[in-house]
């Protein structure tokens, strides 16, 4: 499965830059397929990987604010292995086509 998922602090201002980042930090160590942009991080495995990795980054937010928005989308299809780069790629053949 690919979740993208995002996390946001509230109530901290408008720089939220140091809160993403330890969330971020928390799935860069998981060790699985990850990629982060400009809003979502998406972390490529099985649910029983992703999920508590997901958990950890909201923790990892959440001591830098009391409350925490979090959004999660999940594409969970049997079989599937190296979505992250598949996906991307077969996008960018199609535009490579014309």
């Amino acid at each position: 499965m690919i979740a993208a998922f995002s996390v946001t602090p509230l109530g901290i201002g408008e720089d939220v830059g140091e809160a993403v980042a330890a969330a971020v930090r928390v799935v860069r160590a998981s060790g699985l397929p990850n990629r982060t942009d400009a809003m979502f991080t998406s972390i490529e495995g099985e649910w029983d990987e992703v999920m508590p990795v997901i958990r950890e980054a909201v923790d990892a937010v959440k001591a830098h604010s009391s409350r925490v928005s979090t959004l999660i989308k999940i594409d969970d299809r049997a079989g599937v292995t190296d979505g992250l780069t598949a996906k991307v790629a077969s996008v960018e053949r199609h535009l490579a086509e014309g």
